[in-house]
């Protein structure tokens, strides 16, 4: 009896994919062929100089370079002389709930840490629109309405969205425990990278993207807001 292939995980930066040994043509892979740069707030990758300020948009640049897909860790090249990054490069606090962030809740899916205050959460604007339109602001009443949900087929394959996770899921296989993932934010600063969730930092962006998780929750393929 033939032997199961065993399926693999490409670990180029920028790939992430599965493979097995006998389906890995030659240009499978699409990966960044050297480390990013960080300078004042921006990431930018060293072998392609495209960059952004966001860090989650910043990971989904696509790769630059094409070839076969490999389990060994890549090298990255140090970038001589990189500028000093940032003090501060986190994404600035907001003041929301815990609901008003629940990624369920923002999908509009039933949530068992927050399904009896998802409707609350809701019905507040309303109540606020009723009394200023009595004072005859409709700007008001329409800045407030509440956007339509995110109707999503359960079989539906998504991609999470969360830090640290970006596994392809279904909705019909989703609950509280399903996603490994980073809170968050990502901090950079004196020449360190990491986590300010769990608290880990380290020298080397290689590093810092092995970091494990540090928090369990729902899958989420919204981005993050």
């Amino acid at each position: 009896m033939a032997s199961e292939e065993v399926v693999l995980r490409c670990q180029r930066i920028g790939c992430d994919a599965t493979f097995t040994q006998d389906n890995n043509p030659d240009d499978s892979c699409t990966y960044h062929a050297s480390g990013p740069l960080f300078h004042d707030g921006m990431k930018e990758w060293s072998c392609c100089k495209k960059k952004s300020h966001d860090f989650s948009l910043f990971l989904e640049i696509p790769g630059c370079k094409t070839g076969k897909h490999t389990t060994e860790k890549p090298v990255l090249a140090k970038a001589a002389a990189a500028p000093k990054p940032a003090v501060k490069t986190s994404a600035p606090a907001t003041n929301v709930s815990a609901k008003d962030a629940c990624p369920r809740c923002r999908q509009g899916f039933f949530c068992s840490d927050h399904g009896a205050q998802v409707k609350n959460a809701i019905s507040k604007p309303s109540i606020q629109v009723q009394s200023t339109s009595e004072e005859g602001n409709s700007d008001l009443q329409q800045s407030v309405k509440t956007p339509p949900k995110k109707i999503v087929d359960i079989n539906q394959p998504q991609i999470c969205k969360n830090k640290g996770c970006g596994q392809t899921f279904k909705e019909i296989d989703n609950h509280e425990t399903a996603c490994n993932h980073h809170p968050g934010p990502a901090v950079f600063h004196d020449r360190l990278r990491g986590w300010k969730c769990c608290d880990i930092h380290v020298k080397e962006f290689d590093e810092f993207m092995t970091i494990p998780p540090c928090a369990k929750g729902w899958h989420n393929a919204d981005e993050a807001s």
